[in-house]
């Protein structure tokens, strides 16, 4: 009886001194990161309810410094459409940012600051997710409901291949997390316990609205292809797919594809192109979508549908600065060519 007290009081003494390990070694991370993270503030016009009228509103979350040059890589549906992105970092520093390259269907976006990083802040290192598997240790760092620089722990639950959609993604891979994740982590990093960036957070599963352990966050390599080797074509459009099955309410032609276009970013490329946004809001098939905007049927001679979408992204990206990018339109039942030039 003796000896098996005293064995179990070797495995207990031998759990809390893994577990000491274990939370030293990830504060000693989390301290070596921390500083590389950001909260992003952006402002934005919607389409308020329930008279449907225009108004300004501030949406809230995270991000993370990725270069000297002052890019940051965060999630497309937080700055997609804003108007105005500010980035504060952790010395309080606020520093305005604009899109440089964005892919809504993955959620990933990059953004480039309008002045230097302040002095103290650090740069994170974009770690190799197919190194991660299921089962790993992750740890998050955003801003969730504003508190910023909050921790939150948990594993690598699953991996989602690119035939995995939940709320429009559907572009890539995606880890799924039992880290905790609200409103506010949007963006933000998730790193492994190397201090490496192994994903960026982007949506939730939850009937609560709060976390409830399914986390779902692209993965760096993802974000890395789409970012910073492909460069994303930023449009400064969020819109919804059609589908043949809504394609008749809204009478697109034949064979019932394209993009309804909801909103628009002031001075984004969609805008200098004169695309027009939504102007009411309803539900179709338990989804909230924005009617009454333009819809693309093409770009630069491309049908717009979920087969062609790559390729779009893919020709429009190869369009030098300067030449233009021409977009086929349905407009109050009139059939609009609409172009501009692209960006540098």
């Amino acid at each position: 009886m003796k000896t098996q007290i005293i064995a179990i009081v070797i495995l207990a003494l031998g759990s809390f001194c893994a577990s000491t390990a274990e939370g030293q070694a990830l504060r000693g991370v989390f301290k070596r990161v921390n500083s590389s993270v950001v909260v992003i503030n952006t402002i934005k016009d919607v389409i308020g309810s329930p008279q449907n009228e225009r108004v300004s509103v501030a949406e809230l979350g995270s991000g993370v410094l990725i270069s000297k040059d002052g890019e940051i890589m965060t999630a497309a549906h937080l700055v997609q459409t804003a108007d105005t992105i500010f980035v504060q970092f952790s010395s309080e520093d606020l520093i305005t940012a604009k899109v440089i390259a964005s892919e809504p269907f993955a959620d990933v976006a990059l953004l480039k600051l309008n002045e230097p990083p302040p002095s103290g802040a650090v740069l994170a290192k974009l770690g190799d997710s197919n190194k991660t598997e299921v089962g790993d240790q992750v740890f998050i760092v955003g801003a969730p409901h504003g508190i910023s620089h909050t921790l939150t722990v948990g594993y690598i639950s699953g991996r989602r291949q690119s035939n995995f959609m939940y709320s429009g993604l559907s572009l890539g891979e995606f880890f799924q997390t039992d880290a905790a994740i609200n409103q506010g982590n949007s963006g933000g990093p998730m790193f492994n316990m190397a201090g490496e960036i192994v994903g960026i957070v982007s949506a939730i599963v939850s009937k609560s609205g709060g976390s409830e352990g399914l986390g779902f966050v692209a993965t760096s390599n993802l974000a890395r292809q789409l970012l910073l080797e492909r460069r994303s074509f930023w449009s400064g459009v969020s819109g919804y797919f059609i589908t043949d099955k809504i394609a008749k309410v809204l009478n697109v032609p034949p064979p019932g594809a394209g993009l309804l276009v909801q909103y628009v970013a002031k001075n984004s490329p969609a805008a200098q192109m004169g695309l027009r946004g939504g102007t009411t809001k309803a539900t179709f098939d338990g989804e909230n979508v924005v009617l009454g905007g333009d819809v693309v049927l093409a770009v630069q001679g491309i049908p717009w549908n979920v087969k062609n979408y790559e390729k779009i992204q893919e020709v429009v990206g190869r369009v030098n600065p300067g030449d233009l990018v021409r977009v086929k339109i349905l407009r109050s039942g009139e059939q609009l060519e609409l172009s501009a030039k692209k960006n540098p």
